[in-house]
């Protein structure tokens, strides 16, 4: 056998698997290949939307399921021993275990990350790789675990005999809070982003120290009530009838696992004795959900229940720790054990990225004030005094401008789609109707067909609480648009909603992050990868607090008043028919979070003043960008770009040999554009129609640019073609003007030959064997590609 013939996966089959067997490994418990890590980041260009390469382990070796504790990378045999080392360093960061080996199916490069004799990295045979009691035990004396920690560390997971795992950073909270606990630690504090699996985290953590018997009764509180139905009879299910729901203030003490609102055991005094009802050493171990919601806070009536029962190992969960003068999360609990951000998110694939569309209003940017002695809508004299972004839908309310939003919100969605699911967030439940009242007359149509197309859904409004579940439901085509104040900044679950709109001024970075959270979730059955924000309040300068850790992926600012609130890159006409079919509405089982009613209690008694005839205008506004890290760029675009193309050629010939070597020139711009590069908008400063090729060239060393047209007009001036057939020649000339019209990157997809003038030249397997066959053809087009950018 030759084994430089020999693919990688068939090194693995041959040499890797069988030398793990031979060591002790379990196929089939222990060992996983391919194992997937992350999905790759959603990158958006315009309205279209691909994936980065996620990335994705050789092999995962597991101690026990679920507990990860080496990565092996395999090469083929023409790659050395150690030539994936680096790579599987990457992944065992991530997974955080402490051995990665190497191997090309000669013998294995072995990591040591603990090692104590001072040699991280040895060869070994392929008959020398470690047996699992080895790895672990080395692991465990590193941790200073001893036999009764080692013991609950090991526990299992729950598993409903799928093959299914939990996410990575799912498998790192999870581990780490268990091996926490073993080691006495009383106080947890889990950080994870809105839609990554808290409840599942939680249920997991659970299971095992209830299995182990370390943990007998359990306390879960939440703050909304159908939270905890949702847990009950989704992730806790399994604790099947050990556990209960604490409810009509009675407590059964003959149960394992409790589940509660707070405010199921909070109120007055009297209400307040359900949970003196339990001893306070009746539970081990208390959960608490969303934590930044108010058990943080010395003095609130949920800090009484923790402290209560304070012998108790307490575990708080949140997206958003809260910390201010008076509520600190961290105080509490201590520093969170594991922290996985909304960035993290973003970039590993499994939340959504989103665009940012700024627009500013006259009256907001400059303040309005009063004549002397004008009366409001209802007769009031106005008091004499200068109105601002902070007044306005509190203490004074401009009618036009509430319905300047409305129509910007519906001339968006005209443009984008008109059933994509939509929040509005408003300063009150008062600007929540007034504004659904606006939204109802721009978009008079589609309200006349189904009255539930835009709905108010507030803490006070019966009917709009009725309607939540339906707005969640992927699957419910009503309603589409939600005005809202505060009742669904927070533990809503809406998959498919791509258009969040601030008209509410936010001050705080926990509420900024609740409601970004609302669009973050994937849905890939109903195209949903990424989400719009529409501000209007300038909610979206708190991207430059150090504090937040998200980055949009665009921002744009309209430049002229009656500009297209759409960035120009989704403008296409994309929209479904009106009369296209959806599901409707079926069953009661929602994901609705409902959130404590109430009145506009901050601006009771307050005078609201109401003007009617007041003109308000879109403002002017500059385009601003986010580099890769989500900071804004302050300095000039051409600046940014020379500096972080600095960071990735050394020189111009660097880069030129980068770019010809390139497969696809299209891997070379995706990976600038994940890096900040924004080609479209350079494009647009330096006024002509280049190709990323020429952008590079020209900012980062002052070359002359080329327009495509031109580079497509040498190409055919060098009569090129007439090495070629008929059928192929045209072909060719048909992709030169493609290159010409849209870019390199077009041309470099076979698809492209399905679509006009390919499917007029011949089917695409036709148009291949013009060529002599697929790898004839793609030569073809790598050729074109050095013919094109070797023209200067």
């Amino acid at each position: 056998m030759n084994k430089k013939k020999l693919s990688e996966r068939d090194i693995c089959t041959k040499f890797i698997t069988p030398a793990l067997e031979q060591a002790g490994w379990d196929i089939a418990a222990q060992i996983r290949e391919e194992f997937p890590l992350t999905k790759g980041r959603v990158i958006v260009r315009g309205k279209l939307h691909t994936r980065a390469k996620h990335k994705r382990a050789d092999y995962v070796l597991f101690y026990k399921p679920n507990i990860p504790i080496a990565i092996i990378e395999a090469k083929d045999n023409n790659h050395s021993v150690g030539d994936g080392m680096q790579q599987g360093l990457d992944y065992a960061e991530l997974l955080q275990v402490p051995f990665v080996f190497s191997s090309n199916g000669d013998g294995f490069l072995f990591h040591n990350k603990i090692a104590t004799d001072g040699i991280i990295e040895r060869e070994l045979h392929l008959h020398e790789f470690p047996c699992p009691e080895t790895l672990w035990q080395g692991w465990a004396r590193q941790r200073g675990l001893n036999e009764e920690q080692n013991s609950l560390v090991t526990q299992d997971y729950f598993s409903d005999g799928s093959d299914k795992m939990p996410r990575y950073y799912q498998l790192l909270a999870i581990n780490k809070t268990i091996e926490a606990i073993a080691r006495g630690q009383n106080r947890i504090l889990l950080v994870m982003a809105t839609g990554t699996g808290k409840t599942f985290t939680a249920f997991q953590v659970i299971w095992r120290l209830w299995k182990a018997k370390a943990k007998k009764r359990i306390l879960f509180l939440a703050d909304r009530n159908i939270l905890v139905d949702q847990t009950m009879t989704n992730d806790f299910k399994p604790f099947a009838s050990a556990m209960t729901k604490i409810q009509k203030r009675q407590a059964n003490k003959s149960y394992e696992i409790y589940l509660s609102l707070y405010q199921a055991v909070t109120g007055t005094e009297e209400e307040r004795n359900i949970y003196k009802q339990f001893s306070p050493n009746f539970f081990d171990l208390i959960i608490i959900d969303e934590c930044h919601r108010g058990s943080a806070a010395a003095d609130s009536a949920w800090r009484e229940i923790l402290e209560y029962f304070s012998s108790a190992t307490q575990i708080g969960l949140t997206a958003t720790p809260k910390e201010t003068k008076e509520i600190s999360n961290i105080d509490y609990f201590g520093e969170p054990l594991y922290t996985y951000s909304l960035k993290q998110g973003i970039d590993d694939g499994f939340l959504a990225p989103y665009k940012v569309v700024r627009i500013d209003l006259d009256k907001d940017l400059t303040g309005w004030r009063p004549d002397t002695g004008m009366l409001d809508k209802h007769g009031n004299e106005i008091e004499d005094r200068i109105y601002n972004q902070k007044d306005f839908d509190r203490t004074l309310v401009l009618e036009k401008r509430t319905r300047l939003v409305a129509k910007k919100v519906s001339e968006f969605l005209r443009q984008t789609n008109r059933f994509d699911k939509t929040i509005v967030f408003c300063e009150n439940i008062d600007h929540a109707e007034r504004m659904r009242q606006q939204l109802v007359n721009e978009n008079s149509d589609l309200a006349a067909q189904n009255s539930k197309y835009v709905m108010r859904i507030t803490g006070d409004n019966d009917e709009g609480k009725a309607e939540l579940d339906n707005f969640i439901f992927p699957e419910s085509k009503y309603p589409v648009i939600a005005t809202t104040s505060k009742l669904m900044t927070t533990g809503v679950d809406a998959q498919t909603c791509k258009l969040i709109v601030l008209d509410q001024r936010i001050q705080s970075m926990t509420e900024f992050k609740q409601i970004i959270g609302r669009g973050t979730r994937i849905n890939e059955d109903y195209e949903k990868f990424y989400f719009t924000i529409i501000d209007f309040k300038k909610a979206t300068e708190l991207f430059a607090d150090p504090d937040f850790d998200g980055d949009p992926v665009q921002v744009y600012t309209p430049e002229h008043p009656d500009d297209s609130p759409v960035p120009p890159d989704m403008r296409e006409d994309c929209a479904p028919a009106e009369g296209s079919s959806y599901p409707e509405a079926g069953g009661d089982g929602g994901q609705t979070i409902m959130a404590e009613p109430g009145p506009d209690e901050e601006y009771a008694g307050v005078r609201r003043y109401v003007v009617a005839n007041v003109e308000v205008k879109v403002a002017s506004e500059r385009v601003q960008y986010f580099d890769a890290d989500g900071k804004l760029i302050t300095e000039s675009l051409k600046d940014y770009t020379r500096k972080t193309l600095a960071k990735e050629f050394t020189s111009l010939d660097d880069f030129l040999r980068r770019w010809s070597s390139a497969e696809k020139k299209q891997a070379i711009i995706e990976e600038l554009a994940n890096e900040g590069i924004f080609f479209d908008a350079l494009a647009d400063e330096i006024g002509r129609d280049c190709d990323p090729f020429d952008l590079i060239c020209h900012i980062a060393w002052d070359m002359p640019p080329l327009t495509r047209k031109e580079r497509a007009e040498q190409v055919k001036k060098n009569n090129y073609f007439t090495r070629y057939g008929e059928q192929a020649r045209r072909v060719l000339e048909a992709l030169l003007d493609k290159y010409a019209d849209e870019g390199v990157e077009h041309i470099e997809e076979t698809q492209i030959l399905t679509i006009s003038p390919f499917n007029a030249l011949g089917t695409p397997m036709e148009i291949i064997r013009a060529f002599g066959g697929l790898g004839q053809y793609q030569q073809a087009v790598r050729d074109l590609e050095q013919a094109l950018y070797s023209a200067s």
